[in-house]
């Protein structure tokens, strides 16, 4: 699975709010040895978020958890778009959120709040804790939250839980080498695709150093690859300590 962040907010982009879910979303994910492959925070623009939509939808992995957008204010457009994007149609109102909305709000529900219930067709409703307006899903691959953290995390918190537990075991090995990067190219190269290679150049001293660092889901093999490292720089005598 490939799990993207959509953080939709032009408060967010201008400064005149902190972005909270990043760092949420990534660390929830973690818990279950998942990571993200993709994030955007883009602004409240009709164009930009169905192309944010579509480009993530053209992936057959995706899944795809979009933060804001999903109140009665004008600059509120996700349930149209995701209708547009995932679902190639209007918004039709769910009825269980329209009563939801009615028994909350009372006479009140109208004649804005009452359109927070116009969802795309066949969308599950994600249940919110702090007030009953609830987020919703589509296909169990496409989460759409508020854009207030306290209620959009522990929506998700269900979500993840739910859908995403199974947990993948990975294996890191990492170590630091008082070296450039480009001594270690040769061996980067001959790291097969299905290994992730990350490599951190460092100075220290103003003189060049590198961390390096292998994972995957294979033990041995990713064991195999790290020892490479190790060969090189001790057959060339450079100092690494593992980490």
């Amino acid at each position: 699975m490939n799990f993207y962040a959509v953080i939709i907010g032009t408060e967010i982009l201008n400064g005149r709010r902190n972005d909270k879910h990043f760092a949420f979303l990534q660390a929830e994910l973690q818990k279950y040895g998942h990571e993200l492959f993709a994030s955007f925070v883009i602004k409240d623009d009709k164009e930009l978020m169905r192309r944010t939509y579509r480009t993530i939808k053209e992936d057959s992995n995706a899944v795809m958890f979009s933060f804001g957008g999903i109140g009665s204010t004008p600059d509120d457009l996700t349930r149209e778009i995701a209708a547009e994007i995932f679902r190639d149609s209007k918004v039709v109102t769910n009825e269980q959120f329209r009563r939801d909305i009615i028994a909350k709000f009372g006479d009140e529900a109208y004649p804005h709040r009452i359109h927070m219930a116009d969802l795309p067709p066949n969308a599950a409703l994600l249940k919110n804790p702090i007030n009953n307006m609830s987020g919703f899903s589509l296909d169990e691959k496409y989460f759409f939250v508020p854009g207030f953290p306290s209620m959009a995390h522990p929506i998700l918190q269900e979500a993840i839980q739910k859908h995403f537990s199974d947990m993948k075991k990975s294996y890191r090995y990492t170590l630091k080498a008082k070296t450039s990067e480009n001594t270690l190219i040769s061996v980067m190269q001959k790291v097969p695709a299905h290994i992730e290679l990350s490599s951190l150049p460092i100075f220290i001293d103003n003189k060049p150093n590198v961390e390096l660092s292998l994972s995957g889901e294979n033990k041995e093999d990713v064991l195999h690859y790290f020892k490479l490292f190790e060969e090189a720089l001790n057959e060339q005598n450079i100092p690494y300590v593992l980490m």
